[in-house]
């Protein structure tokens, strides 16, 4: 097993994953990421939008891991951001996940954050149970605000 950060050529390998995730995440039907959303987000912009890292076995992509930086916080460092963390269903249980969140806790660190922080659904247990074998813990202090586009485009009507 390979964790590498991913390169343009990825790009189709990786859109394909996304998809899954998408459909094992029930939000299928909203999925709007495009090989030319990855491309000009990802490996044209300076800084990216978004950083990956991939996990691939004998050249087959079978995980990756999205994240960003939040550089400005209350504690002066950045946060680094989870976006997605997905693997491949027959490689699920092999270690992979674990492969993936040292690499991005390297990341973390080498950027100087003050921390890491994602969002889990509330159904997936197993996840849950996951990323508290590794020492995550849920923030009880803290309720997740969400606005939708309608939403916000109707509060910013004049």
């Amino acid at each position: 097993m390979r964790i590498r950060k991913a390169v343009e050529s990825d790009i189709s390998n990786l859109l394909s994953l996304m998809r899954e995730l998408a459909e094992f995440e029930k939000y299928a039907d909203d999925f709007a990421v495009t090989e030319d959303v990855l491309r000009q987000q990802g490996f044209h912009r300076s800084p990216p939008d978004f950083y990956c890292l991939i996990a691939e076995e004998g050249g087959e992509l079978v995980g990756f891991l999205v994240y960003y930086f939040v550089p400005f916080t209350y504690r002066a460092k950045a946060n680094l951001i989870i976006k997605e963390l997905y693997i491949a269903d027959g490689y699920r249980s092999r270690g992979v996940g674990k492969l993936l969140m040292k690499a991005v806790a390297r990341e973390a660190e080498q950027a100087d954050c003050g921390m890491i922080k994602w969002y889990v659904a509330k159904w997936n247990e197993r996840g849950v149970q996951f990323y508290e074998r590794l020492g995550a813990t849920i923030d009880p202090n803290w309720h997740e605000f969400q606005m939708s586009e309608k939403a916000f485009r109707d509060l910013a009507a004049p």
